[in-house]
């Protein structure tokens, strides 16, 4: 099946063609498309973590610090259970400098916003789980190839748990090489059609289940309205041109020292953005430089 659609951007038409019955799950809008149905969100929670979820209750994404100066905080997907504990789902598809910095950065703006404001509390906590989908390598070494990354507050000294109230899982996409003759848990499932929905013409026999049956009809291209498909388009767009990035960073790194590679090609993505009208925040979340380092490139652009 082929399928072409286009996306409007700043009054040019842009054809792009799609060749996938399916949706790619790791651009902006085919992730917030699926997990915005509970069923599969509770699923796929459910496969990652020891907690038994029944509901879920969405909650605004953006978080404020006590003092308007704050920095804010905004996420993906934010979302409580029935026991009041706290799911911060990210995705991100390329390296990004302190990115485990980032994800605690994020979590403390839900542990802190747990204290009452005006009575007295006895600081009993309701859990936190930060879980990043990463379309990337969390660590560099090539020794290390783990799909799933956990982490959690440790007694240094017992190596058992300090608290339960603030887990980290990082799932590195790149890792996951499993075949559909390899799958073995639901977990396995759920990173397989992460990683290839988009490769499928129809759902593999190897994927079971009613929740996989949903999945599928949900992220088919052909229920999508045409401002759905607009949107999913232009999503394509910005997800290839984070990982072209990602992908020429890493050349230039290789050649010229990372960083600076990576930041002028930042420098000049921001620049592109800018040209196709796109706003600042716009460019600060594709691009994952700071706003006030944006404006600085936008400036020079005058």
């Amino acid at each position: 099946m082929s399928i072409n659609i286009t996306c409007m951007a700043k009054n040019k038409k842009v054809d792009v063609p799609a060749d996938s019955v399916y949706m790619n799950l790791l651009t902006d809008f085919g992730f917030k498309k699926i997990f915005s149905d509970t069923e599969l969100l509770i699923d796929f929670l459910c496969s990652l973590t020891s907690v038994q979820i029944k509901e879920v209750h969405y909650k605004p994404t953006e978080h404020l610090g006590d003092f308007k100066t704050e920095r804010k905080a905004v996420f993906d997907l934010l979302c409580t259970n029935e026991d009041g504990e706290y799911f911060l789902v990210e995705m991100q598809k390329a390296p990004q400098d302190y990115f485990a910095d980032r994800a605690l950065f994020y979590t403390s703006f839900l542990i802190r916003n747990q204290a009452p404001k005006t009575k007295s509390w006895n600081y009993k906590l309701k859990a936190v789980y930060f879980v990043g989908i990463l379309d990337f390598s969390l660590h560099e070494t090539e020794q290390d190839k783990e799909v799933i990354e956990r982490a959690s507050l440790i007694n240094e000294r017992t190596h058992e748990s300090f608290s339960d109230k603030l887990k980290f899982i990082y799932i590195q996409l790149p890792h996951f090489t499993k075949e559909l003759k390899d799958l073995k848990t639901n977990a396995d499932d759920w990173l397989y059609c992460l990683k290839n929905m988009d490769k499928f013409n129809n759902k593999p026999a190897e994927v079971q289940g009613r929740i996989f049956e949903r999945l599928f009809y949900i992220a088919r291209t052909d229920k999508l309205s045409d401002k759905e498909m607009e949107t999913y388009n232009k999503s394509i767009l910005e997800y290839n041109d984070v990982r072209n990035v990602a992908d020429y960073a890493k050349r230039i790194g290789r050649q010229e020292g990372r960083q600076e590679g990576r930041q002028e090609t930042l420098t000049n993505l921001a620049i592109k953005y800018a040209r196709k009208g796109m706003n600042i925040v716009e460019i600060a979340d594709l691009t994952d430089l700071p706003i006030e380092r944006v404006k600085e490139i936008l400036q020079k652009m005058n």
